[in-house]
């Protein structure tokens, strides 16, 4: 499936990065897709400063609800999460009857033509602007978040978290703060259930890590903070990051986003295996980290 494409995105270290990486462009009126089994023509049918809308063939041009959407969840990324590339616009490209699940790619990526894109297929059409039509953009969205802010391309903690798990506490802020109160209370009641198998069997991502980081000490912020300290801290080759991060990092560069120890929380979330106590420690004295800004006040919880 596309969606298990996102790790293959990830590594593409090597078509990193060429003089033309940070080039302003106007989006073309058409573009020919050129990766995995994409081929097709797909054509501009929305332009404004911030996104770039286009439909294969397939697509009803009746159909119109994307172009905001999208476009006001890319606005409010670049409001959060900063400069991508110094490249204003997102590429959004919608396919019908095909193409099932999406994939994203970043300003660093050669093999989608160095722009901010998502890219998404399905069995059906976009006529509904609910349930996974809405989810889908904002998840694909997140990605580029994780691989392509603060000026350097990679996600360390990928390998740990996986396809959904940061996408999710980003989908719920999102809704937050677009004033998509229902969908906000929706997606909050799906993911407080929400259980994984890893890192360990009967683990809840959403419900014992990543709402309470959000919910108490600083919603956006504190998302933020993390690929602030990322950026600024964790080993880099260049403008990519040179390898992937390990348990102890994980805990200590969000407890140095939440300006708290969060040690405690991730035993809870996630047990605590000797092998982390070791790396924690390590992390602490690799990493050594600003004082958080204070926290004065928590988004209300949706309960």
């Amino acid at each position: 499936m596309i969606k298990q494409r996102i790790f293959q995105i990830a590594a593409m270290v090597a078509a990193l990065a060429s003089p033309f990486a940070n080039a302003q462009e106007t989006p073309p009126l058409t573009w020919q897709e050129h990766w995995f089994e994409h081929n097709q023509l797909v054509t501009r049918v929305f332009l404004d400063a911030d996104i770039a809308v286009y439909y294969d063939n397939d697509v009803d041009r009746n159909i119109t609800w994307m172009n905001k959407f999208a476009g006001d969840v890319w606005r409010y990324t670049k409001k959060t999460y900063g400069d991508f590339g110094g490249k204003p616009h997102l590429h959004a490209i919608f396919h019908a009857y095909k193409y099932g699940g999406g994939h994203p790619s970043t300003w660093w990526d050669a093999h989608h033509d160095y722009r901010n894109v998502i890219d998404i297929g399905q069995a059906g059409d976009w006529h509904s602007p609910a349930g996974w039509n809405v989810d889908v953009i904002a998840h694909e969205i997140s990605h580029i978040v994780e691989l392509g802010s603060k000026g350097v391309h990679g996600s360390p903690a990928f390998g740990l978290w996986g396809d959904s798990k940061w996408a999710e506490i980003y989908n719920y802020d999102v809704y937050v703060n677009l004033g998509m109160t229902s969908v906000a209370q929706s997606t909050y009641n799906d993911l407080i259930t929400k259980q994984d198998n890893f890192p360990r069997a009967g683990t809840y991502w959403f419900r014992d890590w990543f709402y309470p980081i959000y919910s108490q000490y600083g919603g956006n912020k504190v998302l933020n903070r993390y690929f602030e300290l990322l950026a600024q801290h964790f080993p880099k080759n260049g403008n990519n990051y040179s390898r992937s991060m390990n348990w102890g990092e994980f805990v200590h560069f969000w407890s140095g986003a939440a300006g708290v120890d969060l040690k405690p929380l991730a035993t809870n979330a996630f047990g605590w295996p000797a092998e982390w106590e070791a790396q924690y420690n390590k992390a602490k004295t690799d990493f050594v980290f600003a004082s958080a800004p204070t926290v004065t006040a928590p988004l209300p919880s949706y309960k």
